[in-house]
């Protein structure tokens, strides 16, 4: 049974349209990219899956929950089940990680010690962030912050995570470690959005695509597409490297061949020279 069922779907952001005629559904355990220019309503689009931006025409319906129908007193009960991963990590910067998972779980109901502190501890393990519970946030790296954020996601065992560019402040080699947990997550039953300009990212942990772009959604078919788009952005460097290439070659071709011709015309010199002595 779909988690996330989007028919027709208009998005309006102030008014301006950001997205029209969207169709799309999300699976359990179903890994999705999200991809597109900036500004062409990816965050839009999670947005109003987590009631953050009304929808007003189509039929929308994420965990049961009719967006178009939904009270604002039923939002906390529809985002309680989605876990959600921002770019800029929000972490409450006067409290440690601990804390940080505590305050979460506190405002969500959860009322006794042990399973408060189980949970905290069951979270950080699967991000390998066990022993940093205590760490402040300041104390901690750009990549350490994105799996506490994401362990925070995680924490009332949703059954959707949506992040939003979770990369896109990291290095590449601590962006590839959150998507590759953010895979992991996924299979283990849970289903992910993942909103991203990094098609290489997109092409090293392959998914489900789905492209933002002149306010539709498309799926691309498969992964080809994306290892198309990569090779026409790396084309015109190329040639231009080539020809560069090329010219460097034929310069030092002509500099060996004017240093020969000097070499015989000195040689010719003083071979005149002996004879006239």
């Amino acid at each position: 049974m779909a988690l996330l069922k989007y028919r027709d779907v208009e998005i309006l952001r102030k008014e301006h349209v950001v997205l029209k005629h969207v169709d799309f559904e999300i699976q359990p355990g179903q890994f999705t990219y999200l991809i597109g220019k900036v500004g062409s309503g990816k965050s839009s689009l999670l947005k109003s899956i987590y009631a953050e931006i009304p929808i007003e025409t189509g039929e929308a319906e994420v965990l049961g929950f009719n967006l178009r129908e939904i009270r604002r007193k039923e939002i906390p009960q529809l985002r309680r089940q989605i876990g959600i991963v921002f770019q800029d990590f929000q972490l409450l910067t006067d409290r440690n990680v601990y804390l940080n998972l505590r305050f979460v779980l506190d405002a969500t109901g959860w009322k006794d010690q042990h399973e408060i502190d189980d949970r905290i501890e069951e979270v950080l393990k699967e991000v390998g962030m066990l022993n940093k519970s205590y760490k402040m946030p300041h104390e901690l790296s750009g990549g350490e912050q994105q799996r506490i954020v994401i362990a925070r996601a995680l924490l009332n065992r949703p059954k959707l995570i949506l992040a939003d560019e979770p990369t896109g402040n990291l290095d590449p080699a601590t962006g590839e470690q959150i998507v590759s947990n953010l895979h992991q997550i996924a299979a283990q039953g849970t289903a992910v959005i993942m909103a991203t300009h990094n098609l290489q990212l997109v092409d090293q942990f392959p998914g489900r695509v789905l492209k933002c772009e002149d306010k539709k959604l498309e799926e691309q078919a498969d992964e080809k597409p994306i290892e198309e788009e990569i090779s026409k952005e790396e084309e015109p460097l190329e040639p231009a490297l080539k020809a560069q290439e090329d010219a460097i070659e034929e310069s030092l071709e002509q500099t060996d061949g004017v240093q020969e011709d000097q070499g015989d015309s000195n040689g010719s010199d003083e071979a005149d020279g002996e004879a006239k002595e």
